[in-house]
This record gives C-alpha cells, structure tokens and sequence, in this order.
C-alpha cells in the first residue's frame, strides 16, 4: 500500500498535524499501535530510522486514515533519535508531554477512544535509558499525552501486592516485549515480557495483570512475582489453577468471542525450565482466573507441522517463534503471521524470520496454513513478492519479519507495517513497507 520496498528507509514527516499521502514513517521495529474509535490506525516509536538517516530509538506519533491512506505525523521528533521522555505531572495531561523513544511497549484502547501505552525499552527523564513500567495515555481529541503512573526512571521493580486484590500503589515491573488484550469490560490486562520482578532482578516474567481504566488500579492476577519461571502445563485441554505458561517475551495474542485470553508462543521457559523460542497456545478464562494449554508443545524450539496449505487438520501447528503479528477476524478465527521462526524439520535445525500465514478456528481448535512458504532449514528466509503497488494479487506477499505492527480495518482486514526482515531483495534491515491483507 505504501512505504519503500528495500530496507532501512529513512521517514518522510512532512507538516506536523497536515495529512499528505507523501508521508511515510521510517522503517522500524517493536514500534506499538492502536486503532481509535474511528478507525483510523496510530503507530509510536519502534527502533528504526528518522527523517535524517539517523538510526536509534524513535519517539514519533503518527496517524494513517485507512480510507484516505495518508499518513500525519502528529507529534514526536522527525529528526533525532534517543529523545528523553517529557513527564510533567502524574495525572496532568499537557501539550508538552511524551513519552521517551522506546520500543517493546504495550498498547490497549480505552472505551473513549484513548490510547495507551506501558513500558518498553528506551529514554526515560534525564536521558536515563532502560526498560521502564511508565503508563501514559494520548487523547486523540486534543493530541495531549499523560503521564498516568508509574516510574519515570528505568529498572522499576514490581510493587505486586496480594495476589487477586486491586490496589492504588501496585504496578507491573519495568519490562519490554510484553503482551497486552482488552476485556469485553473494557479492562487492560499485560502479561510477561523482559523486565524487572518484586526484587528487581530482571529476566522473562510470566505475570498476569488486569489494570482498570475507570479506577487507575492494577491487580496482580496470576503467574509469579519472580523472573525466569518454567511453564506448569497440566493436561492440554483442561482448565487448572494450578497452570501457568512460562517466562516469556513477545508473544502473540487474541481475545476470543467469549471474552477469554488466548496466548501463544514468543521467546522464554517450557515445562523443563528450559529456554528457547515457543509454540505452546494457551487460554486463560478471565472469570475463573485459570489457564487451559490449549495446544502446541510444552518443549521449547518445536518444529511447524504445516499440513496441506489451505487444509484445516488437529494435526497442524505453526513452529516456535516469537515477534510474530496476530489479528482477529469478523468470524472470530485468530490469525497469525511471519516472526522469527523454527522450521518445519523434525528436530528443528535453523531459525529465522518467516513470512507464513495462519488461521486458527477457536471453535474447533484447529489450524490451517493459508499463505507463504514453509519455512525450512535448507532454504533461507523468505524475500518479499511486492508487485504493484495499490493492486492486490495472489503472488504478492510480504517478505519475512519479525515485530512488526498490526491493525484491522472496519471490513475486517488486516494492515502490516514494517518490522525486521527481508525487501523484495532479499537484504535484511528494518522495513516501512505497509501491506493489506483480505481474508
């Protein structure tokens, strides 16, 4: 749809606030985005490239309309990287204020049409740089940022309280590559990522926390206020307590029809406290507060089963990967695309970024694999396929990626920007090229 079709292009900002279908963010990686309540698509930040050239962290807003396909730069700088986070007061919303450069932050919409945003990696105040647990809030009515909680400094230990009790002082570590969902309640939850636990030693987390817009409280849900844990499994299909998946770093996500948690893969701890990149599926009932392995190996670095492309089979599962994109159709099925990947020999022999798509039915707990090449250890990441410009076609496909951003229009398809990978010739770097995918 837009964007370069080679690697590391540098951003086109143009006029801050004045939309112009010349502009185009720079490429990135780990950047985070949301769709607001009238459905156009936001992206911040993200590791990539500014106006200039220059490379590093990004601090960038920016807001593409999705029916008139223009892009507006609405705040941040155009022209350097590794800017500092502006704070102001908690709870004080303010023209002045942003968020440092970051990448691996969380990203949820509120009832309202806010947008939020948690932790990541980068630029604190002062210029102190690290993972961070701050929690800000953008107001799209007025393009005002606040700070809502949280630290302003990196390496926040977690303030976890008593496990299922909601509480003014409780906040989740700081952390990045983290996951996030929102409930059918309108309530934020986040789940592991790399950070910081209640004795701020730092590793993989696999805590679960619901945070409530309304009231500004997080309660600690599940999981342990200790970094580096092992998954507990359980019998695959069956609810337990006692479950809980492993450590981990990012994941993909979804919120089924019930309003239910779905989780799967990303880069942490299996059953034997082992650590590796994942394919486990999990479901986590957010009434009974328990966890169901609904699928995929409890054993680290598991090979894809790819099946028949465009056959729906129990035996077909995507192969462990981490920083895959992940997306929820008007018919409720779960989708899921490219991130660093093992390939599909038994044992896995080789990783790397693939660009295969998936399509997972929750109500027969099946896969399918729909689109790309099976990723292999004889055969080297796939290249992108881009054509023309604006005009869809069965050969185009993106090259593989991973931690790219992902949003879903009112029809219910799937856009894709950027991201680590390959262009269409075959040279690795971060990308900006912007894709539209039609189920």
């Amino acid at each position: 749809m837009s964007g370069a079709d080679g690697y590391n292009a540098s951003g086109v900002y143009g006029t801050q606030g004045v939309a112009s279908a010349g502009n185009v963010p720079g490429a990135r990686e780990g950047a985070a985005g949301w769709t607001d309540s009238s459905g156009n698509f936001w992206l911040f930040g993200g590791v990539g490239y500014d106006a200039t050239g220059a490379s590093g962290w990004l601090d960038d807003l920016w807001k593409l309309n999705a029916t008139t396909e223009e892009w507006t730069w609405v705040g941040g700088s155009s022209n350097s990287v590794n800017q500092a986070g502006v704070y102001g007061a908690t709870g004080a919303a303010s023209a002045a204020n942003t968020p440092g450069a970051r990448y691996g932050a969380v990203s949820w919409t509120d009832s309202s049409g806010n947008l939020w945003l948690f932790g990541g990696a980068g630029i604190g105040a002062n210029g102190t740089s690290g993972a961070f647990n701050d929690l800000w809030k953008f107001s799209p009515a007025n393009n005002e940022w606040t700070w809502e909680g949280g630290s302003d400094l990196a390496g926040a230990s977690g303030v976890y309280g008593t496990q299922g009790v909601a509480a003014a002082g409780n906040t989740p570590g700081a952390r990045a590559g983290a996951v996030g969902w929102t409930d059918s309640s309108g309530d934020f939850w986040l789940f592991g990522g790399g950070g910081y636990d209640s004795t701020g030693s730092q590793g993989a987390l696999n805590d679960l926390w619901e945070f409530s817009p309304a009231k500004r409280e997080w309660t600690w849900v599940s999981g342990l206020d200790a970094v580096n844990p092992q998954g507990v499994y359980g019998m695959e299909g069956t609810a337990s307590a006692n479950n809980v998946p492993g450590g981990r770093s990012y994941a993909v996500t979804w919120t089924g029809s019930t309003g239910n948690l779905w989780l799967f893969g990303g880069g942490g701890y299996d059953s034997t406290d082992s650590q590796g990149i994942l394919n486990d599926l999990w479901e986590f009932n957010t009434a009974t507060h328990e966890w169901t392995w609904a699928g995929g190996s409890h054993l680290a670095n598991a090979s894809g089963v790819y099946g028949t492309q465009g056959v729906t089979a129990a035996g077909n599962t995507p192969g462990a990967r981490e920083g895959a994109v992940g997306w929820t159709d008007s018919s409720g099925n779960f989708w899921l695309f490219g991130g660093v990947c093992f390939d599909a020999s038994n044992p896995p022999l080789d990783s790397g970024d693939t660009n295969d798509l998936w399509e997972f039915s929750a109500a027969s707990s099946e896969w399918t694999w729909v689109r790309g090449p099976m990723f292999a250890a004889d055969t080297p990441s796939p290249q992108g396929v881009y054509g023309k410009k604006g005009t869809a076609s069965a050969s185009n496909v993106p090259g593989g990626r991973s931690r790219a951003v992902g949003w879903v229009d009112a029809n219910g398809n799937l856009w894709l920007l950027g991201g680590e990978g390959l262009d269409f010739g075959d040279l690795p770097g971060n990308l900006n090229d912007l894709w539209r995918y039609q189920p």
